[in-house]
């Protein structure tokens, strides 16, 4: 009864889908990327030379589980430049930035989950492993690449109680857990979840992205009109990272109440940059403020409010930054608050971050602080202020990426020990 229920589930996210693809950008390309995939696949296979059992796969959400893949891809291709990499997504996000990464040899979507075309993507292809990225557990895919014994990992993995593997209704889609070879968790508390359903294979590994927000710092990229404006004044700069509207009621309430003795500069990339928004985020703030792609060097530097209104930008600005408020723990997913701890960054969000560990980590360590309104984002950003308090919460910060990174190594190490890369 289970997989007739997810069959038309798959069926329905399909049809709705192709319906809001005559409406919404992001579903049309989400329709138009699955197209014809397997004739692309075909052409790329042919086209590259690449032949049955030749492939790593690694999948891939969205552009965060990326992030997450990208340390062992690129671990995988320098100890082993010449294995070819499949690079796949689910979301167009992924897609539409990562489509020309240059360490994979394909890149492409992911087709949706139906019996017939998860056994013609894994016959086509026929990886000779695959490395899944922290979730997206689709049956028939997984299924089928068990059946025909090519090793799948799960990397960067984490689970709770409320997981829906572990209720009631999630017992007939929890053998996608034992289709994996292998599963690499980022803590022990999803370890002892895994355990309970009597699955051994098992490593407590990390979290793979803070060995790309090293790669990140360590790359030192700068943008000279970002450096402008931070040079044309001595106020310290708020870097508002992946923000949504009602992270940008309190971050403009704060510019607004401000506006006559504003004591930080702004630069707010929101986590949508459609025209329209945009120039509704400026209209709701009473100071002037510029948008980067209008930006000069000549212009920059009178005003104190920051735009980006473009994507890529973001991991490499907040080491230009004071510290960092992130959005997206308003609604249902916080952003990530590695990028700027890493830089030495405090970080702030909002109150809905109980799924996210290193939130709670950071916490706990006084590295970062939870905010539910104005009135408490306006009390942090003055003890800010105070250089002792700052520092002290910087050092906090930027202390739990050098205590936790190693994720990468560890898996690696695991993969040539048991010779599955060698």
């Amino acid at each position: 009864m289970y997989f007739i229920l997810y069959d038309i589930g798959i069926f329905f996210y399909g049809f709705i889908a192709k319906l809001l693809s005559l409406f919404q950008v992001k579903a049309r390309k989400w329709v138009e990327g699955r197209q014809n995939l397997l004739e692309y696949l075909q052409s790329e296979l042919q086209t590259k030379k690449i032949k049955k059992n030749e492939l790593i796969w690694f999948h891939c959400s969205s552009l965060g589980e990326f992030e997450q893949g990208r340390p062992l891809i690129e671990a995988i291709k320098e100890k082993y430049p010449k294995e070819k990499i499949l690079l796949t997504f689910f979301s167009p996000s992924g897609y539409d930035i990562q489509n020309e990464y240059a360490y994979a040899d394909i890149v492409a979507y992911l087709p949706l989950d139906t019996k017939k075309n998860a056994r013609d993507f894994v016959k086509l292809v026929q990886p000779k492993m695959v490395f899944w990225v922290k979730y997206e557990f689709w049956y028939y895919l997984l299924e089928n690449l068990h059946h025909s014994d090519i090793p799948v990992f799960l990397i960067s993995g984490i689970f709770r109680q409320n997981h829906f593997f572990f209720s009631p209704f999630g017992k007939s889609h929890r053998q996608c857990l034992y289709f994996f070879e292998h599963i690499f968790v980022q803590n022990s508390t999803s370890r002892n979840l895994l355990e309970k359903l009597n699955i051994k294979n098992i490593t407590v590994a990390g979290d793979t992205r803070l060995d790309r927000v090293l790669m990140i710092a360590d790359e030192n990229r700068r943008y000279s009109l970002i450096e402008q404006f931070a040079d044309a004044s001595d106020k310290p700069i708020i870097i508002c990272g992946s923000t949504w509207p009602a992270d940008d009621d309190i971050i403009v309430q704060y510019i607004n109440n401000n506006r006559r003795q504003l004591p930080y500069r702004f630069i707010i990339a929101p986590h949508e940059i459609e025209a329209h928004k945009i120039n509704a985020l400026k209209k709701k703030i009473k100071i002037p403020a510029i948008c980067y792609s209008g930006s000069t060097r000549e212009k920059i530097g009178n005003f104190d409010v920051l735009i980006i209104d473009n994507i890529g930008m973001l991991s490499a600005l907040y080491r230009y930054g004071y510290f960092a408020y992130i959005g997206g723990a308003f609604g249902t997913g916080l952003h990530n608050i590695l990028e700027p701890i890493v830089f030495g960054l405090p970080v702030v969000f909002g109150r809905n971050y109980q799924k996210f560990d290193e939130a709670i980590s950071i916490i706990n360590s006084k590295g970062g602080v939870s905010v539910k309104n104005i009135e408490e984002f306006s009390e942090i950003a003055g003890k800010f202020l105070d250089t002792k308090f700052y520092q002290q919460t910087s050092k906090k910060a930027r202390q739990y990426v050098t205590i936790n990174q190693g994720a990468t190594s560890k898996i690696m190490h695991s993969l040539c020990t048991s010779k599955h890369l060698k």
